[in-house]
């Protein structure tokens, strides 16, 4: 570490010196190289917080923008929206720029910010143990020497964990099983008889491209999405040059479509209640957009959603729907009872045999093995999953938790604002500058967060949620990964985008204690 740089913490170390030697002591481990983890990394490094590691269970960087290379992939929020403020990219090629230029901006950041220095792959964390003693975390990594942190920081995302379906037999399929999250493009499709389970925002960018390559696709809807017309128009050379050569151009095309967004978000989604009519509108447009493109009265009725828009995160797209057009796609809605060698069977008894089996089933989100994503062990051997199963899902503004020192996690429940990732990892940004500072400032070793300020913070979540689509919605066949194990909407921190940006910079110091 540079010695012109204030250490975070007191060395341990120093003041038990009859300890044994240890294994190398970091002020910071974060615990995720994609958008979130560099986000921390870089607000550590303003701060002149340099000695720190950063550990991910992948080859290279990029968290889901490097796990993820299904074809037609791209994102789903306007580009210039769906990155760091402070570090605007003039080269998207499109307003929903495809997932490779999103890969090749996780790499640009990571070379401007010299972040590569700190990386290391293909470790994966098993367990993080809190030291009361020594008052540091204990980071065990799958096959490597355990190392230790002053700080840990879990930035593992949201969406970084697949998930398979539980379908009796799924094991037993004889043929090619591929996860959208793991795509397997060394295959190929051309002539194969296809299923793809789920219809999920990932379905409908995969869909179109793969159909015309394949005899036959079978598509296994649960839960049809709300779509909506896709506007998504290359951004010329010129425009580029415009936004390369005067930035703030640039930054009022973010203004605008973040301030489109947050309407959407903050009138349809957040305040239901109050505006109810701005979510029947978009229905409305969605269900003229799906009978422009959809003649067949049956068919456009499988595709109909039945839940109210914003229970399940909608999508954009213009050729979704004609896919079903095609004479070899079918849409299959009955359930499905089992997966056999050769193929699938509904309930109605009937099999489709299928020699090629793609499962676009998504994440885990609140469930184990992504809240948390390993076992994470705090004061008094609490660990954080058993704790949330007791307690149900709770945190300290979206980041922190009591009983667990010294932790950052980015991925909490009550957390995410908005629709862009950048929104909440920019104010968790902020969050831990202004506690980092203070505990700076004190000469403090250790922050926790107090249980009552984690309670009230919850109660006040809670109360907020009951002016949401969630509770005032048609939710209850949308299937929604919004909606934990008991059924409450515990990923999303129903508040305006710059209300959540103003807390995390001034939330009361006295929510902690500083030691």
């Amino acid at each position: 570490m540079n010695a012109a740089v204030k250490p975070l913490l007191a060395d341990p170390q120093a003041e038990a010196p009859a300890q044994p030697a240890a294994k190398a002591l970091y002020e910071a481990v974060i615990v995720g190289c994609g958008f979130g983890g560099m986000g921390v990394a870089i607000q550590l490094g303003r701060m002149g917080i340099d000695d720190i590691l950063m550990l991910d269970q992948s080859d290279d960087l990029g968290g889901t923008w490097h796990q993820n290379t299904y074809p037609g992939l791209a994102v789903d929020i306007p580009s210039v929206t769906y990155s760091y403020s402070f570090e605007p990219n003039p080269n998207w090629s499109r307003l929903y720029a495809p997932g490779a230029e999103l890969k090749s901006y996780t790499q640009h950041v990571a070379d401007k910010y010299r972040l590569r220095r700190f990386m290391r792959f293909n470790a994966t964390v098993e367990k993080a143990e809190f030291d009361e003693g020594r008052q540091h975390w204990t980071v065990h990594v799958a096959g490597q020497p355990p190392v230790r942190a002053k700080v840990l920081v879990i930035a593992t995302g949201y969406l970084s964990h697949p998930k398979r379906p539980d379908i009796p037999g799924l094991d037993s399929f004889a043929g090619k099983v591929i996860h959208t999250a793991r795509w397997d493009h060394g295959y190929d499709l051309a002539g194969k008889r296809a299923a793809v389970i789920g219809t999920g925002a990932t379905a409908v960018q995969l869909l179109p491209r793969i159909a015309p390559l394949l005899t036959q696709l079978d598509v296994y809807q649960r839960t049809p999405i709300w779509v909506s017309p896709k506007y998504d128009p290359k951004i010329t050379a010129w425009v580029r040059r415009l936004f390369a050569a005067l930035p703030f151009t640039q930054r009022l095309a973010r203004f605008a479509t973040s301030s489109f967004l947050e309407a959407i978000t903050y009138g349809g989604v957040l305040h239901n209640r109050s505006f109810a009519f701005m979510t029947r509108s978009v229905e409305q447009t969605c269900k003229a957009h799906l009978a422009r493109q959809i003649k067949d009265p049956e068919l456009r009725r499988k595709l109909t959603p039945q839940y109210s828009f914003g229970c399940k995160r909608p999508t954009f797209a213009n050729n979704y729907y004609p896919t079903f057009n095609r004479s070899n796609v079918e849409l299959v809605t009955d359930p499905i009872e089992r997966i056999e060698a050769d193929g699938i069977v509904t309930r109605d008894g009937r099999k489709r045999a299928i020699d090629t089996l793609i499962l676009a089933t998504g994440f885990k989100v609140c469930e184990r093995g992504n809240f948390p994503a390993f076992e994470v062990v705090g004061r008094n051997g609490m660990e954080l999953g058993d704790w949330w199963e007791r307690e149900r899902y709770q945190s300290y503004e979206g980041i922190t938790m009591p009983g667990f020192p010294n932790l950052f996690l980015l991925p909490s429940p009550y957390s995410y604002t908005g629709l862009s990732f950048f929104f909440t990892v920019e104010g968790q940004m902020k969050h831990i500058k202004r506690c980092l500072g203070e505990m700076r400032r004190r000469q403090a070793r250790t922050f926790e967060v107090t249980r009552e300020a984690n309670d009230a913070y919850v109660r006040r979540m809670k109360a907020r949620l009951a002016q949401t689509v969630f509770l005032n919605g048609n939710c209850a066949s949308a299937n929604s990964y919004y909606f934990d194990r008991n059924g409450e909407v515990s990923i999303v921190r129903p508040m305006p985008v710059a209300t959540m940006h103003w807390r995390s910079a001034h939330f009361p110091l006295s929510d902690y204690r500083f030691a």
